[in-house]
């Protein structure tokens, strides 16, 4: 068959392709970013076919059948369709209805649509140790109607979702190696799509990779003002044992994890950040309804915070006890029951050092780059707990486990000890409750029962009761 010229063959392709277009839409098999993909490709191949000569009709019809099997199974060499129909906006309104991944051999696309006509202002940037690419997108909440199977593919290991400030939503994407952001552009709705960012991740070597990352330098400004600003909470001294004794006692409850950072999953798929704040806010009810306690969460909705900011919330309402409540998740399906935690850099066995460890990776999890952070605040709320306000923390902790295992499971020994972040305040006794095992049927059925909250809910208030008057009893403190 003989040879035709590029653009007229283009021409007539654009008219197929068109036509193709508007039959695949009306069907809702249509992937709109794909037939991007061709229009770019296409005009790519001009520039090709100007230097190289004109290609014959046989490969172009070939090209097409190609950019055909892309069109119907979502991306090109994905070894796997990814259906996404159009989709409505949330009755909420701008939302990010749907993730998509693609494996096109030398690059990964990475594809966040948005809902309707909504507004795609974004910014990228990479972070090492380990290797992660971070979205950040203003006001645009996640309200996903699906996502891939499976959250892996290409260069992109995992990733996850979530707020990460008042109005900032991030993405952080994983990568198993180091990678550069080869292009990332938005395409305008179409076709009952929405507005559409698109990463292509390529391949790089380590040193590029270090040298391209980091925060961006307004995040590292502001980075370095909330840094001065917790040093200036750590330095807040403890109210003398006088004006304690004329105020109301303080109790600061930590919900933990949060936004991007979802925690551990349970075997129904509840997130940990989930149950812990329900349980935070129980908790809060129940000891404010006493009448005796000024209460106060660390997050009171589904949001990102930092490890140390989470230390500096509870000393910067002078707190009397910290609490911080989580949920827990181990290999073996069988182990279950709650447990408390205080902090000691020496752990009290193996389970609770990898605990610790997991649980102070966190700000890792969610995309913050911890080497920006300032020593002298590290230094103040790591290496200054205090011997007394440990033993105090021991105190709570044997309530705590007094009360609980009359009233459900709880793991042998109950009291653990591990060098936690969040319980690292140098003058406020904290402790770390773990409700339970969500990897356990029956205790994620518990932690997730609104009775069981409830009831447990007044059973820490008990052991709060008992801990300060205890401590009243002994006179000023």
């Amino acid at each position: 068959m003989g040879t035709v010229g590029g653009r007229g063959l283009r021409l007539t392709l654009f008219a197929c392709l068109f036509a193709a277009f508007a039959v695949l839409s009306a069907t809702g098999t249509v992937r709109a970013d794909d037939l991007n993909d061709l229009i770019q490709a296409d005009l790519e191949n001009d520039l090709r076919n100007a230097a190289l000569g004109p290609r014959t009709l046989d490969a172009s019809l070939k090209d097409a059948a190609r950019v055909n099997d892309a069109l119907e199974t979502g991306a090109l060499r994905d070894g796997a369709a990814v259906p996404v129909a159009p989709v409505s906006p949330p009755a909420g309104g701008a939302a990010v209805t749907s993730i998509r991944l693609g494996d096109h051999g030398e690059q990964t696309r990475f594809v966040l649509e948005l809902s309707g006509n909504a507004t795609a202002d974004y910014r990228v940037f990479t972070l090492s140790d380990p290797y992660r690419v971070v979205i950040d997108i203003s006001g645009v909440p996640f309200h996903l109607v699906e996502e891939p199977a499976e959250k892996g593919k290409g260069f992109v290991s995992g990733y996850r979702y979530g707020r990460f400030q008042a109005n900032t939503y991030r993405v952080v994407i994983d990568v198993a190696q180091p990678v550069s952001v080869a292009r990332n552009f938005v395409l305008d709705p179409q076709a009952g799509f929405g507005r559409r960012i698109v990463l292509d991740l390529a391949s790089t070597d380590a040193t590029s990779f270090a040298a391209n990352s980091g925060l961006p330098e307004g995040e590292k400004a502001a980075a370095v003002e909330a840094a001065e600003e917790m040093a200036k909470v750590a330095a807040v001294p403890i109210s003398p044992p006088a004006q304690r004794l004329e105020r109301r006692r303080v109790v600061v409850i930590d919900a933990g994890h949060g936004g991007v950072d979802p925690g551990t999953q349970g075997r129904s798929g509840v997130y940990e950040k989930t149950v812990v704040l329900a349980f935070a806010k129980q908790l809060a009810e129940e000891l404010r309804s006493s009448g005796r306690y000024d209460v106060h969460l660390t997050r009171e909705t589904d949001i990102f915070l930092p490890l140390r900011q989470r230390v500096a919330i509870a000393r910067q309402h002078k707190a009397d006890l910290f609490i911080s409540v989580h949920a827990d998740a181990i290999q073996k399906p069988n182990v279950r029951g709650l447990s408390v935690y205080t902090l000691s850099e020496n752990a009290s066995d193996a389970e609770a050092a990898a605990l610790a460890r997991k649980e102070n990776q966190s700000d890792l999890i969610a995309g913050l780059d911890l080497q920006g952070e300032s020593p002298e605040v590290t230094g103040i709320l790591i290496d200054l707990a205090q011997r007394e306000t440990k033993n105090y923390s021991s105190r709570f902790a044997k309530s705590i486990v007094d009360y609980a295992s009359q009233n459900t499971a709880t793991l042998d020994p109950a009291h653990r000890f591990a060098g936690f972040v969040v319980l690292k305040a140098p003058d406020v006794p904290s402790v770390l409750i773990e409700l339970g095992f969500l990897t356990n049927t029956e205790d994620e059925k518990l932690i997730t029962s609104p009775a069981w909250r409830a009831n447990m809910a007044r059973v820490f208030s008990r052991a709060v009761d008992r801990y300060f008057g205890d401590r009243l009893a002994e006179g000023p403190n």
